[in-house]
């Protein structure tokens, strides 16, 4: 039997089994009494109710990834790569073109697929637990507006990736690498300027006290910022965040509405203490440094199995091809991706420490990072007693528990 077959069925069967037994521990590991932190955050029945939250979402995610794990097997075992890789090689398009039809093809194949679960969790679950605000207009236009992202950037990135490997030989992946790289750079900056007005709106904070306790906090940690903005997060959901973005002058503080609403100012100055703290000690910066590193590894693995017939093989392909093997690689490459993503997340959640200490440090007060904290976790109806293998497996922050029991630490 195919090698790399065996190992692509393998993986695939052991990640839906890993998260799906990390889920079941979820449930199991439900504290049935409120933790006694949040005793004056939640009352019994809002706990129920952020259990029931977890069981549905658990329930949700079951069926997702057991729906994903047979459309996977059925297309690999049915040779459906390959139907559709001798229908676009019909037209006798270049080898470019003939690529970005194929990924296209997928990717609006799986878009589709996707979308009855998207409504779903938006409109019935979300919606029944009182934090959708998304209209279907809304959600209309943001799917026309990921599509049109998808082919000004994907098929950008996509057409130049496929024009090196099939014209520069053994050294493809090394330019590849560097275009990649690059563009993990300009990411943020374009995100800051072009895709996220396409999906909110963003205005100055208005002038007053919050402002100018902003303004002061930062110039205290000598932290200069381009400008302060309020995001109208409340159009799609009722949930609270905050983010900044950018380098230079030109960060940006994007504060969501719905957090400036159920936040003290304190709160919010000891929120925006712990972003400006990921700034601080470069967590953006070793972020992308790290990004790039695994994108050689990749790039560099990539050009060992880009025309190995036997990969192929593995998915009853007929004609080898660069964009093809592009796409099988990835597929091959995923065991090694969940791996290194256990090490991205255990980094991630280091940070989220390191910036919660800053935070610490640099406000009048403890105490107000973690009523943030508590406040953010009860609005999210957060999982305050998340099993370790979920940890460990997906959560890019630490479970809140642990982030407060760091904060109380020697005060």
């Amino acid at each position: 039997m195919n090698i790399y077959l065996i190992i692509i069925v393998v993986a695939l069967v052991l990640e839906f089994l890993l998260y799906n037994l990390s889920r079941y521990l979820d449930l199991r590991n439900m504290a049935p009494e409120l933790p006694v932190e949040f005793k004056n955050y939640y009352n019994n029945d809002e706990y129920g109710r952020s259990k029931e939250y977890l069981i549905e979402n658990s329930l949700f995610a079951y069926l997702k990834s057991s729906f994903d794990l047979a459309i996977s097997l059925m297309v690999i075992f049915s040779g459906f790569f390959n139907i559709i890789d001798l229908w676009i090689r019909s037209f006798e398009f270049s080898s470019i073109v003939s690529g970005l039809l194929f990924f296209g093809c997928l990717f609006m194949l799986q878009d589709v697929i996707n979308i009855p679960f998207s409504i779903y969790r938006t409109f019935i679950i979300e919606e029944g637990f009182g934090f959708n605000k998304t209209t279907i207009k809304t959600f209309i236009l943001d799917k026309i507006k990921s599509y049109f992202l998808v082919i000004v950037f994907s098929g950008f990135i996509m057409t130049i990736i496929l024009y090196f490997f099939e014209n520069l030989g053994a050294g493809a992946w090394l330019y590849a690498w560097i275009i990649i790289s690059l563009f993990l750079i300009l990411i943020q900056p374009l995100f800051t300027l072009f895709i996220a007005p396409l999906f909110n709106s963003f205005t100055p904070l208005k002038d007053g006290s919050l402002k100018e306790r902003i303004n002061d906090f930062l110039k205290s940690v000598k932290f200069p910022i381009g400008q302060i903005d309020v995001m109208d997060g409340s159009r799609r959901s009722s949930k609270s965040n905050a983010y900044f973005s950018g380098f230079g002058k030109n960060k940006r503080i994007a504060l969501f509405d719905t957090l400036i609403e159920k936040h003290t100012e304190n709160e919010l100055i000891s929120i925006i203490a712990h972003e400006v703290g990921h700034y601080k000690m470069r967590h953006n910066i070793k972020g992308i440094i790290l990004g790039i590193v695994q994108m050689g590894l990749v790039f560099f693995l990539l050009s060992l199995f880009l025309e190995n017939v036997v990969l192929f093989d593995a998915f009853k392909m007929k004609n080898v091809s660069v964009y093809a093997g592009l796409l099988f690689f990835s597929i091959l490459y995923s065991p090694i991706d969940l791996i290194m993503s256990f090490f991205g997340n255990f980094i991630s959640r280091k940070h989220e420490f390191e910036a919660d200490k800053f935070a610490k440090n640099t406000t009048d007060s403890v105490e107000h990072l973690i009523d943030g904290l508590k406040k953010l976790t009860v609005t999210n109806l957060g999982n305050l007693t998340p099993h370790p293998l979920s940890v460990w497996l997906y959560y890019s922050h630490p479970p809140v528990l642990q982030r407060i029991k760091a904060l109380k630490k020697n005060v």
